[in-house]
This record gives C-alpha cells, structure tokens and sequence, in this order.
C-alpha cells in the first residue's frame, strides 16, 4: 500500500467521542449523615456558651478558693463576689470568661457530638440501635464522650484556670497566657493536672450522661410522651449535675492546685502527693470538698441549663431540617 493511501486511511478511522469523567453522585445518606454532625456540634457549642456565661461568676469565685487555703463558706463566697464588683466593676465577675468560652464550646460540641455517635456505636454493637441503651452502655457513652472531650481541650482549660485566679496585668489575654506559660514554664506546663482531669471526667461525665438519659427514659415510659417539658428537662438536669459533680469533686480540687500552682507559689507534682498535701494542711472537708457547697448550687443549674439547651436546639434545627427551612 502506497504510503499516502495508508495516511488518508488513518485520517478516516472513526474517532470516539470525548469521555467525561463524572463523580458519583453524593449519597443522600451521607448528607444527612454530615448535616447530624454539623448540627450536633453547633448545638452543643451554642449549650455550652450558655450555661457557663450564667454561672460564671459563681465558677469563678469556686476556683479562687480551691486554690487557696482559706476556708471556703458562703459567706465568704458572697463577701468575695461584693468585693470584686465594688473594686473592678460588673464585669470583673466574668473575668477569664473569654477563655472559658474558648474552652466550653469546642468542648460541648465535642462531647455532645461524640456523645450521640458513641450512643450509635454502642446501641449498633449491643443491638439496640435506634433505642435507649442498657444502663451500662448509657453509662459507657457519657464516659467516652467527657473523656474524648477532655483530651482535646485541656489546654483550654489550664488557660481559663490561669486567668480566672489572676490579675489582668499578670495576663492581658488567651494568647499571652499561652506564650508566658510556654516560655516561662515549659510548654508541658499547659498538660499539669491532666490525669486528675481525665481520672475525674470518667465518672462525671459517665454519670451525669446516665442519670439525664434514665430520667428521660423514666419520663416518657411513665407519661407516654417522648419529649419532655423544658422545665422537666432542667430538672432531670439538675439531678444529674448535682450526682456527677459531687462524684468526682476531689479529683476537680486537685487538678485545679496543679493548674495554678505556677502563679500560687506551691509545688505540686502528683496527683497523690498534691491530695496528701492538701489533706495535711486542710483537711478532707475542708480541702478535698473546698467550694462543694457552692457546686451544688452553680452545678446543678449549668448542667440543667446545657442539657435543656442542647436538646431543644437540637429539635429545633430537625424540625427546621424537615420544612426544608434551609434550602430556600
């Protein structure tokens, strides 16, 4: 074959049409899979911001004496919160609440979105998926969700406590907290009292989780609604709040001394040592239950306050979700 008969041939051969490549459509299960996370995560934010800002004050004036050696009373308490106000105005009773808020949103979003996974995980591998747990998955979900909580922001944490038993000048800000500790103190500084915390968080969060989750069970077996009243919602709330906290309160005492112990002047190095210390000095009433009296008070109604929000924003944005509100 002549080789111009052969090109003219090769020119002619058919050409296939162009491919285009498509990405597999995205599955609607998956969407919504992401849009319950995004959710969860926001309502648990928004939870958390509320119910610390209401009893920041109070959390505030707790910290100060569970880092010091004066005999806590609520007298005293009081005294202290008048003094404040009367020296450095109103919004000195808030002071570190700019760090708390830093610290309480990514962690209730955090622990509220982990919670309702691991609710899934665990019903799922016991076989009550889409239902109310056994009381001791119930209880295993609540611990795991604290715990994951607590890894991922216990910097946080440490900064707040810094802030909240300090003057302004020592700490003009979050970031100025983080660069002194880290130059002055070594950045291994911002993990002291992590164990306690973490010891502490297993049976708070594990029980606080279980009593709120029971009560609900409790309620709608025996009222036949699935949904309780906001008010019924603080309640139940509140008793898990009161129950958890008290738990694991001498393990809060702790960590606390060891979070600030750069800026009080005492040395405290294990967790061991720091209770012994502690005990010696103060007494266990008076020192391992140091402010205890106040946390019944404050505990109950931020913990009341965070389930209560968490759960009627939560059906807020399903309700919302399911009018198509957020297409339009």
């Amino acid at each position: 074959m002549a080789p111009r008969e052969h090109q003219r041939e090769i020119r002619e051969l058919p050409v296939p049409p162009a491919t285009v490549l498509s990405l597999p459509p995205s599955s609607p299960a998956a969407n919504d899979t992401v849009q319950t996370v995004l959710d969860t995560l926001l309502c648990g934010a928004f939870a958390g911001a509320v119910a610390k800002t209401v009893i920041a004050p109070l959390d505030r004036t707790k910290i100060i004496f569970q880092v010091s050696s004066k005999r806590f009373s609520a007298k005293e308490a009081f005294r202290l919160i008048y003094c404040s106000y009367t020296k450095d105005g109103l919004l000195s009773l808030w002071r570190g609440n700019s760090a708390t808020m830093v610290r309480v949103m990514p962690y209730a979003a955090i622990q509220f979105c982990s919670h309702e996974e691991y609710k899934k995980l665990l019903g799922s591998y016991y076989g009550f998926q889409g239902k109310a747990l056994p009381p001791f998955p119930r209880f295993l979900a609540g611990s795991l969700a604290g715990t994951t909580a607590a890894m991922l922001t216990y910097p946080l944490d440490m900064v707040r406590a810094r802030m909240a038993v300090t003057a302004r000048e020592m700490y003009s800000n979050i970031m100025h907290v983080f660069v002194r500790i880290s130059q002055e103190e070594g950045v291994k500084t911002l993990y002291r009292g992590f164990v306690p915390t973490i010891l502490g968080v297993i049976p708070y969060a594990g029980i606080t989780f279980f009593i709120y989750e029971t009560l609900k069970k409790l309620h709608a077996d025996k009222t036949q609604r699935s949904q309780p009243y906001p008010h019924e919602r603080l309640a139940f709330g509140a008793c898990a709040g009161l129950i958890g906290q008290s738990s694991s309160y001498p393990l809060d005492v702790v960590r606390r001394r060891m979070q600030t112990a750069g800026v009080t002047g005492s040395s405290y190095g294990t967790i061991l040592s720091t209770m012994s210390e502690i005990v010696t000095k103060e007494g266990v009433i008076h020192g391992l239950y140091k402010g205890l009296s106040m946390n019944w008070f404050k505990g109950p109604i931020a913990v009341g306050i965070s389930f209560t929000t968490f759960d009627l924003t939560h059906h807020l944005l399903h309700k919302l979700h399911q009018m198509d509100f957020f297409t339009h």
